[in-house]
C-alpha cells in the first residue's frame, strides 16, 4: 500500500526525522540539535519546549530536503530517549519543570536509601530493573518532592506526567492522547513486567500519584491523530511507539527468540529477544519489554557498555594519536594483532555484567615495541570484548547460544571492529543496509499500525542485509584473547 511513514527519533542531543516509503527507501532526513542543561554536577536536564521545537524543525528540514508532501504521510512513528521524563500542565501543555534526562544522577541518594530499606529485590522482581538513577521512577519522585505545589496540582487533576514519547504524542494530538507504550513504561521502575500495568505497591513506595501516569498501550496501534501541528495536516494517525533500543531491535527484524542486536554509539547497547516470558537475570542484566503487538508481549534481556565510540574519541582528543575518528580503522589495520596490548575502556566504570563503578580505564601489556597502531587495535578489541562479556551473560541467563548478532550505529561501519566482534564472539555479525535502525523500527511499527504491512513476515521480506562477518580465528586463539582480557579487567 503506497504512502509515506514519518519516523520521529527523539534522541539525547537532537531529533532526527526520517521519511520512508513502503519499500523502506529513505526519502529524506531532517535533524535539529537542542541544548543540554547542567544545573549542578551530575545533573542533566532538557527544556521540553526546545525538544518540541527540534521535532518541528527536523520535520520541516526533512520535507524541504525531499519531494515528499506532508499530505502523503500515512502514519507517524515515535522512538525516544527512554528514561527521560517530565511533568506538564494538563490544560495548557506548559511544562512544570525541565525534563530530567536519563543521564542525570541526582537521585543516587534516593536509590541508595531504597536499597538500604530492602526494596531492591522487590523492584527487580516486578520490573526487571535495578535501583539506579538511570530509570524514570526516582526522577519523577524527585519532581513531586521538590516542585512546590505539584502534589496539590496532581490531586486536582491539573498535571500529567510521562516520558518523552508521552509528551510528543500529547503535543502531536493537541492534548487529546495521554499514552505511553509498554517498552517505555518498562523503564520507569513503576510497571509490572507481567501484567503491563502500573504497580500500586511500587508507586506507593516512590510516593508517586498514579493518576498522573499515562495509559499503557501496545507498540503498534493508533494512539491519536495529528491536530494543529505546524507543517502537518490534521488527521494523520500516530500509530507506532517504542523506546530507542527496543525500536532498534525491531528495526533489525530480531523477531526470533535468541536473536540479538548491538547498537554502537557513545556506548554499546545490546538486547536479546527472549520470547514470550520475561527472563530474570542472574548476571545483573536488565529484563525489559521488547515490544507488545496485537495483545502479545515479547521480552528481552538488555546490557550496556558505558564506553564504545567515546573510546575512539579519547584516542583522538586525549592521546591525539588520530586526527579524526574515521582514521582508527586504517591505523589499527597496520598491525596483524595488538602485540599483547589490552585496552580496558572503563573510563566511567564498567557496566553489565560486572557493574563496577569504581573501575577505571587500563592499558596493559605495553613494551618498547608498542606503537600507535597497537593501541588503536587494542582499543577496538576492548570495545568488542566488553560486548562478549555481556552476550555471554545473556546466553547464560537465557539458556540459548547466540548464532548471530545484528549490528547498527555509527561504529558498525568499521569493518575491522565488526570482524573482531565476530572473531571474539565466535558467531556471525550481520550489518543491515539501513544502519539507522532506531528510526526504522518506529517506522515499521507505525506501518503495521496503519495497515501498510500485515506483520513480521512482510517486514522480514523488505529488511536488507549489507554484509556478514564470519569468525576467522580458531577456538584456542579466541580463548587466549579472552583470558588476557579477563586478566586486564581484574586489574582495572
Amino acid at each position: 500500500m503506497p504512502g509515506i511513514i514519518l519516523s520521529v527519533d527523539q534522541g539525547t542531543t537532537g531529533t532526527t526525522v526520517v521519511l520512508l516509503d513502503h519499500e523502506l527507501n529513505i526519502r529524506a532526513h531532517g535533524y535539529q540539535e537542542f541544548r543540554q542543561i547542567y544545573p549542578q554536577p551530575g545533573w542533566v536536564e532538557h527544556n521540553p519546549d526546545e525538544i518540541w521545537d527540534s521535532v518541528l524543525g527536523a520535520m520541516a528540514a526533512a520535507f524541504s530536503a525531499s519531494d515528499v508532501s506532508p499530505a502523503e504521510v500515512r502514519a507517524i512513528g515515535i522512538t525516544n530517549q527512554r528514561e527521560t521524563n517530565l511533568v506538564w500542565d494538563a490544560a495548557s501543555g506548559k511544562p512544570c519543570y525541565n525534563a530530567i534526562v536519563w543521564q542525570c544522577r541526582r537521585t543516587a541518594d534516593t536509590c541508595e536509601q531504597l536499597r538500604q530499606a530492602g526494596h531492591e529485590a522487590l523492584f527487580q522482581q516486578k520490573t526487571g530493573l535495578l535501583l539506579d538513577p538511570y530509570f524514570s521512577g526516582t526522577k519523577l519522585k524527585w519532581q513531586f518532592d521538590h516542585i512546590p505545589g505539584l502534589r496539590k496540582e496532581a490531586a486536582a487533576g491539573r498535571v500529567v506526567a510521562g516520558t518523552i514519547d508521552t509528551f510528543l504524542t500529547w503535543k502531536l494530538t493537541d492534548g487529546h492522547a495521554h499514552v505511553t507504550d509498554a517498552t517505555n513504561a518498562s523503564r520507569t521502575l513503576l510497571m509490572d513486567l507481567k501484567s503491563l500495568s502500573w504497580d500500586e505497591q511500587l508507586c506507593s513506595i516512590l510516593d508517586i500519584p498514579q493518576e498522573v501516569l499515562p495509559e499503557i498501550r501496545g507498540c503498534s496501534e493508533i494512539y491519536g491523530h495529528t491536530k494543529n501541528v505546524p507543517g502537518l495536516p490534521d488527521g494523520i494517525p500516530i500509530c507506532g511507539m517504542a523506546g530507542d533500543q527496543q525500536s532498534a531491535l525491531f528495526g533489525q527484524a530480531c523477531f526470533q527468540t535468541g536473536e540479538a542486536k548491538c547498537t554502537y554509539g557513545t556506548g554499546a547497547f545490546l538486547l536479546m529477544n527472549t520470547g514470550d516470558k520475561p527472563v530474570p537475570s542472574k548476571n545483573r542484566l536488565l529484563t525489559t519489554v521488547a515490544w507488545h503487538i496485537g495483545g502479545k508481549t515479547t521480552y528481552a534481556l538488555e546490557g550496556s557498555a558505558f564506553i564504545a565510540g567515546s573510546s575512539v574519541q579519547w584516542l583522538r582528543d586525549g592521546l591525539q594519536i588520530i586526527e579524526s575518528a574515521s582514521q582508527i580503522e586504517a591505523l589499527a589495520a597496520q598491525v596483524p594483532d595488538a602485540g599483547g596490548v589490552t585496552v580496558v575502556p572503563a573510563f566511567v566504570g564498567i557496566g553489565a555484567p560486572h557493574w563496577r563503578s569504581e573501575a577505571r580505564g587500563a592499558i596493559t601489556g605495553l613494551t618498547l615495541g608498542t606503537q600507535r597502531s597497537h593501541i588503536a587495535r587494542a582499543t577496538l578489541e576492548g570495545i568488542a570484548l566488553q560486548n562478549v562479556d555481556i552476550l555471554k551473560a545473556m546466553e547464560s541467563d537465557s539458556g540459548r547460544h547466540l548464532l548471530r548478532l545484528k549490528v547498527d550505529g555509527g561504529a558498525s561501519a568499521n569493518n575491522l571492529l565488526m570482524q573482531l566482534q565476530a572473531d571474539f564472539l565466535g558467531c556471525s555479525i550481520v550489518r543491515p543496509q539501513i544502519v539507522e535502525t532506531t528510526a526504522l523500527g518506529a517506522a515499521l511499527l507505525a506501518g503495521i499500525g496503519a495497515g501498510m504491512w500485515n506483520g513480521f513476515d512482510d517486514i522480514a521480506g523488505v529488511w536488507k542485509e549489507d554484509r556478514t562477518f564470519i569468525p576467522e580465528i580458531e577456538e584456542d586463539e579466541r580463548q587466549s584473547v579472552l583470558k588476557r582480557w579477563r586478566s586486564a579487567v581484574d586489574k582495572a
